[in-house]
């Protein structure tokens, strides 16, 4: 004979009224700041003076490092965690291998590059920050925040020939509107007019916006070379000719034989 099935047990259902006292936002984060202060802060950090026991560190530290390494080789963020840390430790040379064998790994990463550039510059190394620039705009010369950075630490050195031929490197790869634009106003910096007079005559047929062709024929204007300001307008108007001419061209020619 069955035994008789036992019917399953009806859950009770909890009371889905609101509860007398509500808990607000604010009181939470006032609980949670509360529950912060109560936590003990970590004993202040301690300064390794005895050799052995900073070598004894250091290895365990770089073995560490090589393990997460060896996990997954294509974690960049690994390896740069690693160098910033021999660098920490004023591993200079150190740094830089880890970064050299980084680059074998990936080297068409920017952030990579960038970070190993700056190590050199925080630490003065002047020309293998100079090398690193010169191999990042070779194997990456689209990407513009390299030739930049490069520009500018060559300006800050001082060294304006230098600076000048990594723009001109640069500009051989014709680069967006902006990175010419700074080019002119790099040689305005030192009153090289005619410099950037000829930056801007190659900047308007690499980029023939009506807008570029108004400052170049505005430029022109205020440096005082009248006549040359109305060869940009005529050129321009030439260049797009009648049928499709821009009004704001024609307007800005009307203006300026005023």
């Amino acid at each position: 004979m069955e035994k008789p099935q036992k019917m399953p047990k009806v859950a009770k259902v909890k009371n889905k009224a609101p509860a007398e006292i509500q808990i607000t936002a604010e009181q939470l984060l006032r609980e949670a700041k509360e529950r912060d202060l109560e936590i003990v802060p970590p004993p202040p950090k301690q300064k390794i003076s005895d050799p052995e026991e900073l070598a004894d560190y250091q290895h365990r530290k770089r073995r560490a490092f090589e393990d997460n390494i060896r996990k997954n080789r294509s974690v960049i963020s690994n390896w740069i965690k690693y160098a910033q840390w021999e660098e920490s430790q004023k591993e200079i040379p150190r740094a830089r291998s880890i970064y050299e064998r980084a680059l074998d790994v990936d080297h068409r990463n920017i952030t990579l590059w960038l970070k190993y550039t700056e190590v050199e510059m925080r630490n003065r190394q002047v020309n293998h920050a100079r090398n690193l620039w010169d191999r990042a705009v070779t194997i990456l010369p689209r990407a513009n925040q390299f030739w930049y950075k490069y520009t500018y630490m060559e300006e800050m050195l001082g060294n304006i020939a230098g600076a000048r031929q990594v723009f001109e490197r640069w500009m051989e790869w014709e680069p967006d509107e902006q990175a010419w634009l700074t080019y002119i106003k790099f040689e305005l910096r030192y009153k090289e007019i005619d410099r950037a007079r000829h930056i801007y005559d190659r900047f308007v047929m690499v980029h023939p916006d009506v807008n570029n062709w108004l400052k170049y024929s505005r430029f022109e204007e205020q440096h005082g070379f009248i006549s040359s300001a109305r060869k940009v307008y005529e050129r321009a108007v030439e260049f797009f000719g009648e049928e499709t001419l821009d009004e704001r061209l024609f307007i800005g020619f009307a203006r300026f034989e005023e």
